[in-house]
Order: C-alpha cells, then structure tokens, then sequence
C-alpha cells in the first residue's frame, strides 16, 4: 500500500491541496536560547535559559509535468501562494502540513525553485522546490498547552550580575512588586544587594508569609 500524500490545509480559508509526489525526507530543526554569566571562582559560566527558539521543518519537493507537456509552475502556483500576503490577516497564511505521523502547524517562510527540465519551446517541466516552514505558535494555545514553571511551583534562578529581586520577580512572576517571596524564602535583607553565581530558590504565588501568615498574591 503507497504512503499516503502529504496534505498542506490553509486554516483561514479550509482549502486543502496534495503535494504532487511525497518528499524523500524532511528535517525538523529545533534550538535553545541561554544566556551565559562568568563568575570568578568557577571553572565555567553558568547557564541561564532565555527562550526557546522556533522549530522549523525543511523538506524538498518535487513537480514534473514533462509527460502531460504542461508548464510545471501552474503545479507549483498553490505552495508559492503561502509566501503572499492574505488581505484579511494582513500576513501570509497558517497552514497545517500532514503527512502520516507528521502534523506540523507553521507558516511557509521560503521556497527556493530549481526548474531541471524543460519543453522544446522552453517553459520548464520538472522542479525542485526546497521549503522553509517556521512553526506558528500563538500565544492564547501556548498558554492553554504549555505547563510553564513560573508561578505555579518552586523553581531555582541563578543571579546573574546587576540583578535585583524586582527584576527577578517582573521576568519570572510578571510583576515585580512580587519580590517579598522571594526575599522571605532565602533570607535576603536587601533585595538590591544579591551575588552573581546565587541560587535562588522562587516559590509558588499565591505564597503565604510563615512568620505573618499573610497571603502574597
């Protein structure tokens, strides 16, 4: 039984179309971003995570109409489509790519065309198109997808160099006013004053103070 045709659906308009023969591979590439701090006295840096960088997949694909005598870019017209601009998102369209166990929901970023074969009156007949897709992530399904290690339980922050307890809490809680939990759990005095190289332990909101038993939202 053949394997099945890659399927591309465009999601604002539920137009769907096959590609005109499967890929012999494809490549998923996916990277982090950390920041790195020198401290004096180790033997490394220390690593810090940033953000996460987006996946991407690359695939080539293949279009040949040199049997039906018919120019190959009336073929290719469908995917290159994805590069333009839709009037009503003001931005190229979110596609879904399927094909069998691959389920890959992005935008078409690049397609570079190389035409190898042509009619005797010169409109070309066979092309390969490699295709860039970066995957479309928007925020509200991140959120309601991705269990983040933020406000929901204990988690540990290396003090990089210049950093202040406010700042912690702004890039961690979202609100730097939210800095009393963390000073109460290490110990801090003075929340300007920390160490490059510290661990820190960030605890859960809502966080209640054990001495006062005051609730810190």
């Amino acid at each position: 039984m053949p394997l099945a045709k890659a399927k591309i659906l465009v999601e604002a308009t539920g137009n769907q179309f096959e590609v005109m023969f499967n890929p012999e591979e494809y490549t998923i590439n996916k990277d982090n971003n950390f920041a790195s701090q020198n401290v004096p006295g180790l033997s490394g840096p220390i690593l810090q995570f940033v953000h996460g960088n987006m996946r991407t997949l690359e695939m080539e694909l293949f279009f040949d109409t040199y049997e039906a005598h018919t120019d190959v870019r009336d073929q290719i017209a469908n995917l290159l489509d994805l590069l333009k601009i839709n009037g009503d998102l003001h931005a190229p369209p979110i596609i879904q790519i399927s094909w069998a166990s691959l389920q890959f929901r992005c935008v078409l970023a690049r397609a570079s065309q190389k035409f190898i074969l042509f009619l005797p009156d010169g409109r070309p007949a066979r092309a390969r198109i490699s295709c860039t897709f970066n995957e479309y992530i928007d925020p509200e399904r991140e959120a309601k997808e991705v269990n983040r290690q933020t406000s929901t339980y204990t988690k540990a922050h290396i003090v990089i160099a210049g950093e202040t307890l406010s700042a912690i809490a702004a890039a961690i809680y979202g609100d730097p006013a939210q800095w009393r939990p963390i000073a109460i759990v290490n110990e801090v005095d003075d929340p300007r004053e920390l160490t490059a190289g510290q661990s820190l332990q960030i605890p859960p909101l809502p966080f209640i103070d054990p001495e006062t038993g005051e609730v810190l939202a």
